[in-house]
């Protein structure tokens, strides 16, 4: 029987986050590391190897398309993110405008992008993937959503269980991240399409 426990965002909990991840930030021998650092509720270090190409691939493509289609406000790739169970880093993220200092300024977002991409990996689980998607909305996203392995995506609108087949903060994104192909990517369509 599984067990379920109930993590409530807190001010301390905040500060607390706050405070660790500048001290992994500012720790010399973690900044050298390949790894992927998040941290659990209690400021451990949870570790990952960098991803497969292919997951950068999805990722900047992602972050790419975003720029392209939301021309307002703003793309962050690995965006670490203060929730209730540590600090967590979003694949892809879309900030609204306006939010730019917060980008700008701090170590760590205190309040979730509006748009959170997860991009999964084949060592993803369900159950992990499931308890961010909650601990995105719960610190605040709009929308959360998934790229599969096969580059399809899943869209959470409003909260985790909402799971739909579109999205609303930007309706023109495709249903699947394409491969990258250097001379096919939005900026360079455009800058090809002006040369000839």
């Amino acid at each position: 029987m599984p067990l379920t426990i109930e993590l409530c965002a807190s001010e301390e909990q905040t500060a607390f986050n706050l405070h660790r991840w500048a001290e992994i930030q500012a720790d010399p021998e973690l900044r050298r590391l390949p790894h992927r650092i998040e941290t659990d509720r209690h400021g451990r270090i949870l570790m990952s190897p960098p991803p497969a190409p292919a997951h950068g691939n999805r990722q900047s493509r992602t972050a790419a398309l975003l720029i392209d289609l939301l021309a307002e406000g703003q793309v962050v790739t690995e965006c670490p993110l203060s929730t209730s169970d540590g600090v967590k880093a979003i694949d892809v993220a879309w900030l609204a405008p306006g939010r730019e200092a917060e980008v700008e300024s701090s170590i760590c977002l205190m309040r979730a992008p509006e748009v959170c991409v997860e991009i999964i990996s084949p060592s993803n689980t369900g159950a992990e993937i499931d308890e961010k998607v909650a601990l995105y909305f719960e610190a605040g996203a709009r929308e959360v959503w998934l790229c599969g392995l096969d580059g399809k995506l899943t869209f959470h609108i409003g909260s985790a269980g909402n799971c739909r087949a579109s999205w609303t903060l930007c309706p023109q994104f495709p249903t699947a991240v394409p491969r990258a192909d250097p001379t096919r990517s939005p900026g360079c369509r455009a800058s090809c399409q002006q040369s000839q």
